[in-house]
């Protein structure tokens, strides 16, 4: 889904994002691009198989090479974590390690509380194959686990930190739930009106108000379904020129 706004600033503040022995270069980058997307740019990756930088990497970014170029390597997860005071680490399955398990909206309640208290925080995500093993599971202070089909819930890396930066985003979102797409404005009362008005003038004029006591029943039903479609000031133009369209081909008969 294409929609960069490249006059607009790109949001940078969030947990760190650390992936323990990425395997492919491609992966990665998607991981860059995925990050951006939720605001987030702080990369740390453990012992890249591939090593890094890798080109594979930024050719799969596309448009996220800020992420790349920021990454951090270290050669363990402990090393990676070491400056952060909570941790979380993603894993499909129970490792027989005791955790508190956490839904992804429920774990980033939990760091943006970290974090609003200046605290860092950040998210752990194991190799494609297999996942995170104990030693990194353990470090953390939670899990958060998906609740995704039972019988295939497997995500592939950038799915996992999309998914989690997703949550992240939107609990700091106040984009209207419903809002209007349009490069027209809504129409404001008086331009609706005054279509209103020259719809039913002409409505009468055909007699379409018939019987004549079922006429403001009529009338109000046909205004509140226009004003219910929310119609803009260009959909409004539109009508205008129906209307205009038959009323003159009417008119023009013999």
């Amino acid at each position: 889904m294409a929609g960069t706004d490249h006059a607009r600033s790109v949001a940078g503040s969030g947990p760190a994002i650390v992936l323990v022995e990425p395997q492919l270069g491609e992966n990665i980058g998607a991981c860059a691009r995925a990050m951006l997307n939720c605001g987030l740019t702080d990369m740390r990756l453990v012992n890249p198989r591939d090593g890094w930088p890798n080109p594979a990497a930024e050719a799969m970014a596309a448009g996220a090479i800020e992420v790349l170029q920021q990454a951090r390597v270290y050669p363990t997860t402990a090393e990676a974590c070491a400056d952060l005071t909570y941790v979380l680490a993603t894993t499909a399955r129970p490792r027989g390690v005791t955790k508190e398990a956490l839904v992804p909206r429920a774990a980033v309640a939990q760091l943006r509380a970290r974090i609003a208290a200046e605290q860092p925080a950040g998210v752990l995500f194991g190799p494609e194959r297999a996942g995170l093993v104990n030693d990194d599971v353990t470090l953390a202070d939670a899990v958060i686990t998906v609740p995704l089909n039972p019988g295939f819930s497997s995500l592939n890396l950038a799915q996992a930190v999309l998914l989690v930066g997703y949550e992240w985003y939107q609990s700091g979102d106040d984009t209207p739930d419903v809002q209007l797409m349009s490069d027209s404005p809504p129409a404001p009362v008086e331009t609706r009106e005054f279509f209103f008005s020259r719809l039913e003038a002409e409505l009468e004029e055909v007699g379409f108000f018939y019987p004549e006591h079922f006429g403001p029943t009529m009338k109000r039903n046909l205004r509140t379904m226009f004003t219910r479609a929310g119609l803009t000031d260009q959909e409004v133009q539109s009508l205008h020129g129906v209307v205009k369209a038959l009323t003159g081909k009417r008119r023009r008969r013999p």
